[in-house]
Order: structure tokens, then C-alpha cells, then sequence
């Protein structure tokens, strides 16, 4: 089944949020856990604000990581009970 590209970056975001928020922190870690562009990730990460995650850089340039410090209106127990259908759409893209 095909997915919107609206939907897979909403779910991507998502997704991104929550590795983030579980200690998968680093552009690194979110490339191995995902196998994403590092430029993919970087821009996600930009982009998280957008649908409302507040998400900071924590440390020095090369040794930081980052933070979710706001979820606003997302609920993120709606991603962890969704986590396998939200990977199962962005295989597809």
C-alpha cells in the first residue's frame, strides 16, 4: 500500500520523537536504528517543532545529544502502542 508523502513525514517525525525520547539521541544512533540519510535525519529533527515537539541540543557539538523537552499535543503512548504500524508505513516509502 502507498502512503501519502504527508503522512510518512508526519509519521517519520513521530518516529524520530520518539528513538529521541528512548535514548536513540544522536544523528548517529537514528542513522543505525533506521538506516535514514544523515541529512534525512538532520532535517527531521529541524522539522519536529512544525508539528508542535520541542526538541533541544544537549552538550558540546561532537559529544551532544538531543532532548525532547515538550510533546504539546502529541501523546506519546499513542506512538509507543503504535510504534509497529508507524515503521511498517515508512518501510513503504
Amino acid at each position: 500500500m502507498k502512503h501519502s508523502k504527508t503522512k510518512t513525514s508526519y509519521y517519520r517525525r513521530l518516529y524520530i520523537a520518539y528513538l529521541i525520547d528512548s535514548g536513540t539521541n544522536t544523528v548517529p544512533a537514528i542513522r543505525e536504528a533506521t538506516g535514514m540519510p544523515r541529512r534525512t535525519a538532520q532535517d527531521t529533527i529541524l522539522a519536529l517543532s512544525e508539528i508542535g515537539i520541542e526538541c533541544e541540543f544537549v552538550g558540546a557539538t561532537k559529544a551532544g545529544m538531543y532532548k525532547i523537552t515538550s510533546w504539546s499535543a502529541i501523546r506519546k503512548d499513542w506512538i509507543k502502542h503504535n510504534l509497529q504500524h508507524i515503521k511498517d508505513v515508512l518501510e513503504y516509502q
